[in-house]
């Protein structure tokens, strides 16, 4: 197999240098230590009486806060659909100020048809990619976890991590996947001791840890060079040409 000579002498033509850079561990480092407590949102996909995801998100937070957190559960009733309702809905601007406000999010999901419910879907779906020049969803941290009334599957987790790094999150590794969930939990909601619960506790630990390690460097970390190019003036202007925006 023919290898090329290094150091590679052929250049990269194709590269802006003027947006190209280097990553260091200096440009690692927090500007300013931050003095508050890690800010956690948890969303969760279910409106029903007793309802199981709930009860694990509470765990959830109940653990985060026993680590130091300080978290925030949105409750979706009342919330629109998405496309049937308007971003200035009390309930969607309820929501995408927790979203902004949060450092990290879990979203715990029941299974529902082999997937995510409605519920959870929809409350993602009010979260914008881009609000103005706010992303309230790029570079937080993110812990993805399902409930299901039968045998253990992670078809929902599975979803939530595709739709994790489309809002440009950094989603963790662990998960937790709970099955025969109506089993897991006692009369008052609490989630019984044993190898399920533990995993949750693993999920809430490895959440906190990554981030404790990525907040105030979100920023820096999820700052990419194609995207240095597009806030250019005459690349912006180039695309609104393109789409039919602005005349060339």
């Amino acid at each position: 197999m023919d290898k090329p000579q290094q150091p590679f002498a052929d250049g990269m033509p194709n590269l802006s240098e003027a947006h190209f850079e280097v990553p260091t561990e200096e440009q690692m480092a927090t500007p300013t230590p931050l003095d508050h407590a890690p800010q956690f949102l948890v969303l969760y996909g279910s409106l029903r009486e007793r309802s199981f995801s709930r009860f694990l998100a509470y765990e959830t937070a109940r653990l985060l806060e026993a680590m130091g957190g300080e978290v925030r559960i949105f409750n979706a009733d009342g919330l629109p659909l998405p496309d049937d309702g308007t971003a200035d809905h009390p309930k969607v601007r309820d929501l995408r100020q927790l979203s902004i406000w949060s450092e990290g999010q879990v979203w715990v999901s029941p299974e529902r048809h082999g997937n995510m419910t409605g519920v959870m879907k929809s409350q993602i779906d009010w979260l914008p990619l881009s609000e103005g020049s706010v992303r309230p969803t790029q570079g937080l941290t993110l812990a993805v976890m399902q409930v299901s009334g039968g045998s253990q599957s992670f078809n929902a987790v599975n979803s939530l991590r595709v739709l994790g790094r489309w809002m440009q999150m950094i989603t963790i590794p662990n998960q937790s996947s709970v099955p025969l969930a109506y089993k897991e939990f006692d009369d008052a909601g609490r989630m019984k001791p044993g190898p399920l619960y533990d995993r949750v506790v693993d999920v809430c630990e490895e959440l906190m840890k990554f981030t404790l390690l990525t907040r105030g460097r979100a920023d820096y970390l999820v700052d990419r060079y194609s995207e240095r190019k597009e806030r250019e003036p005459e690349q912006l202007n180039g695309v609104a040409a393109d789409i039919g925006f602005v005349k060339r």
